[in-house]
């Protein structure tokens, strides 16, 4: 699925599902919990923090999943198209990034 359809799909989600979508300054509340979920994932089970028994059952995908939902909620609610927004991000990394990161001696 892509960009553009995963947020006609979270729109329809809201429509059939939701009441309404969360206000902006709610659903940013709600990424950052997300996000922080992910952190603490990634923390304990790729960095150096050792994981708690009740940390070693989550997904990482779910959690990954659930950012990106409030991410697609953000940008419905706020008239972002965030295909051509990705689209023309990655455009201008390709561009401005190619040959810094091959010039980059730290990742060689």
């Amino acid at each position: 699925m892509d960009i553009k359809n995963a947020q006609i799909a979270v729109d329809n989600w809201i429509k059939n599902h939701g009441v309404r979508y969360f206000n902006e300054l709610t659903n940013m509340a709600q990424l950052t919990e997300e996000v922080g979920e992910v952190a603490r994932i990634i923390a304990r089970r790729y960095g150096e923090q050792s994981e708690k028994e009740s940390d070693k059952n989550k997904d990482l995908g779910e959690e990954l999943a659930d950012v990106m939902f409030v991410v697609l909620c953000l940008a419905n609610q706020t008239g972002v198209n965030l295909q051509e927004a990705f689209d023309k991000k990655l455009d201008l990394k390709t561009k401005r990034d190619h040959d810094r990161h091959h010039n980059n001696e730290k990742l060689k």
